[in-house]
């Protein structure tokens, strides 16, 4: 079966003016992500990983270099307006700080990506019912942040995350303010929600550990691609 290849990036460089000074955030950076697959962008805080993510995501700019979507859409050159259409459509974002609005309980807050897309209110209120079920938390749906534990909150941000059926699912320091027990429960979920809908999973990390639930690691270093792993062979099989 021939693969898919959700995003590819060509080349890519990020530069930052500081002052008299440009700071290179990224460096010639190639590489093809493919639909299905679960990959660890992995390296130190300031290695170029959160940049990466950025420009995937459309949320910054490369400043040279090319960023194309399934093959004919360029993220590089997309208008403001398009690049938040293609967001809301394509993409999901996890949190480190779960980003979940205080004032809104675990279903509002679950619904949000799709009040975005004008989905009818009776359709996204059950679809994040849904996705509040697979989570385990079909119970909570009328808590707010506050009365939730960080676990707790985490679901509620990965239920919003999958909600929209995204192509990639970007999970940022997912784990980072989460215990080791909650953290594996953590990655268990995600990484088997993004397998059941052959969702491209992209984790950025320091953590060595998290990268055993991914198929490719992604070393980077100094805004450089340092080397590729496979390491589906040995990877955490999720139930």
């Amino acid at each position: 079966m021939s693969k898919e290849i959700v995003v590819e990036l060509k080349n890519v460089t990020k530069i930052y003016p500081m002052g008299d000074e440009r700071i290179v955030a990224l460096d010639g950076v190639s590489l093809q992500f493919e639909r299905g697959k679960i990959y660890c962008l992995l390296g130190v805080s300031g290695s170029g990983k959160s940049t990466l993510l950025n420009l995937i995501a459309g949320l910054e700019r490369p400043t040279n270099g090319t960023i194309v979507f399934k093959g004919r859409h360029s993220i590089d050159k997309m208008s403001e307006k398009k690049l938040a259409t293609f967001r809301q459509r394509y993409v999901g974002f996890v949190f480190q700080s779960y980003n979940l609005m205080p004032t809104l309980t675990a279903l509002e807050n679950t619904t949000l990506p799709l009040i975005f897309r004008r989905i009818p209110k009776r359709t996204r209120n059950k679809k994040a019912m849904e996705m509040l079920r697979a989570v385990g938390l079909e119970g909570r749906w009328r808590h707010k942040p506050a009365e939730m534990s960080g676990g707790q909150q985490q679901r509620v941000s990965i239920a919003r995350a999958f909600v929209n059926e995204p192509e990639i699912v970007f999970a940022d320091e997912p784990t980072g303010n989460l215990d080791t027990k909650t953290t594996i429960e953590m990655m268990n979920l995600i990484c088997k929600m993004a397998q059941v809908h052959n969702q491209t999973l992209i984790l950025v990390t320091h953590n060595l550990e998290l990268s055993r639930y991914c198929d490719e690691v992604i070393h980077i270093r100094d805004g450089k691609i340092e080397k590729i792993e496979d390491v589906s062979a040995d990877k955490i099989e999720i139930a």
